[in-house]
């Protein structure tokens, strides 16, 4: 369908309440997953929508679940609960129940939308049952305990069902919790699955639930183009990517709302206190904090209150940590998710401190930007020991994207430029590298704690540093002298008055040049670390 005949949303059979609400989010036009699946859903079909993150699936399957509520209610003689939608994690849950209320902001008295995903006892959620809202958000499990406790009947009124994310509901170890949901269900429903795969789990949840279905499985590349997402990447050693982060974020080289990701949880907290040093200020995200913690995080990036935000990936938390001199164990909340789903509005950067485990997990980190129509940039940090997999992602992103050129460009950047930074990161990286990370527990903190004692929460923060490392007021500031000139007109410490540069690639003979260096480098610190093992072991 041409640019010319898209079904805009004043053409779909829409009620004018919406149509306000999706006018006052500054929604256009609908996406492509929008324009094809809202009218199928009206149709009362089984949908299996397949579509990248961002590209609006969550208003593909909201606007029409909540016309169907109101057309329902034209005839509707009492109040009953007539969607069920149910989503893998907290957070997730959380922010469909935010954009529920977004696209009925013009008919909240007539479409009430509760989310009960909070893990405290049935008994306390059940006030919000007791009216029968007609939208109720959930993560299965949570689900399937007012269920049970009969706080929530299904049975007689349900309409439509939908499973958002739904290629992680099995892996977030729901399988049991879904098909025990399902005989609390009526014979008859219409149920969508929304998904960014069509993963094994998904095609097993579409035979579990689904009847006759329409598969939407948009002609599409999995991530953004590269018009709309750059992606680069920095040869660097471990130690040396302290020093390189340090500088870009400090010299504004990286501008606009950041996610930096990481491979482990101890280090989102390294990391945090590691720019702390520099006055760099930063929040955490990861599945060890409670639920309340995580939601926070994410609400305080999304209205401004950080620009950056460090954030640990599910699958390394799912590997097994070994540590010789602490056997402690990691308590993980399996319904929790970072890569995956949650909307973090308005991110112009994605920074791969570890590069990703997996081609997957590249896409799902990078679609964190260049959400919607938005710009974009990915870029990765890559040593020796990632560059294999730097070239796995690169082969499957020029296969997907039909791209003949290498995609993951390198970025111009010298290390050699930046040594009056390299001996202030080094000294602050390794004031952190071997702290021991004791993550809090604020979790015993009664659920409506904060709501009563606000002031408490600017005491013990989420995002507050859990070890304080000696800080030295002269780190935060910058002098002119350590800074090259190459490096001053990009970091607007020189104004030029020219407009914000982006990062150009390199020529094939620099990045050689760039490239050997960086071996000679990486060989000479192996072979001095080896020299440093065997005094120690002789003396």
């Amino acid at each position: 369908m041409s640019e010319c005949n898209i079904l805009n949303f004043h053409e779909m059979g829409l009620d004018d309440r919406i149509l306000k609400a999706i006018a006052k989010l500054g929604w256009l036009e609908p996406t492509l997953i929008q324009e094809r699946a809202i009218p199928l859903i009206l149709q009362n079909k089984d949908v299996l929508v397949r579509a990248r993150t961002g590209s609006g699936k969550t208003g593909a399957f909201a606007i029409p679940m909540i016309q169907k509520i109101i057309n329902l209610k034209q005839t509707a003689q009492v109040q009953e609960t007539k969607a069920l939608v149910l989503s893998p994690s907290k957070e997730l849950c959380n922010q469909l129940h935010k954009n529920i209320q977004e696209l009925t902001m013009k008919c909240s008295r007539d479409v009430k939308c509760v989310d009960i995903s909070e893990q405290v006892d049935v008994s306390v959620q059940e006030p919000l049952l007791v009216e029968r809202p007609d939208i109720v958000v959930a993560t299965p499990a949570r689900a399937l305990a007012h269920l049970k406790a009969k706080t929530l009947d299904l049975k007689s009124s349900l309409e439509i069902v939908i499973i958002d994310e739904a290629d992680l509901v099995f892996s977030f170890g729901y399988e049991d919790d879904m098909k025990a949901v399902l005989k609390f269900l009526p014979k008859l429903y219409q149920a969508i699955l929304a998904s960014a795969t069509l993963s094994e789990d998904v095609l097993s949840l579409k035979h579990l639930i689904l009847r006759n279905p329409v598969i939407l499985k948009l002609e599409e590349p999995a991530i953004a183009p590269v018009s709309q997402l750059a992606h680069y990447h920095i040869l660097a050693q471990e130690d040396e990517k302290a020093t390189i982060l340090y500088t870009l974020l400090k010299l504004n080289l990286v501008q606009g709302k950041t996610i930096i990701f990481v491979n482990t949880v101890d280090k989102c907290y390294k990391l945090k206190l590691y720019l702390e040093q520099f006055k760099i200020s930063t929040c955490v995200l990861n599945s060890e904090l409670p639920a309340k913690a995580r939601c926070h995080a994410v609400y305080q990036f999304n209205q401004g209150l950080y620009d950056v935000i460090i954030a640990s990936d599910e699958k390394a938390l799912e590997t097994p940590q070994i540590n010789s001199t602490n056997n402690r164990k990691r308590k993980r909340d399996k319904e929790s998710g970072v890569s995956r789903g949650i909307d973090f509005q308005f991110v112009s950067n994605v920074i791969n401190f570890d590069f990703p485990l997996d081609i997957q997990c590249y896409i799902h980190r990078a679609g964190r930007t260049a959400r919607g129509k938005n710009q974009g940039t990915a870029l990765s940090f890559v040593s020796l020991r990632e560059q294999d997999l730097m070239n796995d992602v690169n082969e499957y992103l020029m296969t997907n994207l039909h791209e003949d050129d290498f995609i993951i460009k390198p970025y111009q950047f010298n290390l050699d430029e930046v040594k009056g930074f390299e001996y202030r990161a080094k000294d602050a990286w390794r004031s952190v590298l071997h702290i021991e990370i004791y993550p809090s527990n604020n979790s015993r903190i009664p659920q409506n704690y904060f709501e009563d004692n606000p002031t408490d929460l600017e005491t013990l923060r989420h995002d507050k540093a859990l070890y304080t490392v000696r800080i030295q007021s002269h780190l935060a500031d910058v002098p002119d002298y350590i800074v090259p000139p190459a490096l001053k007109k990009l970091a607007r410490i020189e104004d030029d008055g020219d407009e914000d540069v982006r990062a150009e690639p390199i020529t094939d003979e620099e990045y050689n040049k760039q490239y050997e260096e960086y071996k000679k480098r990486s060989k000479s610190m192996s072979e001095r670390g080896e020299e440093r093992w065997a005094r120690n072991f002789n003396e």
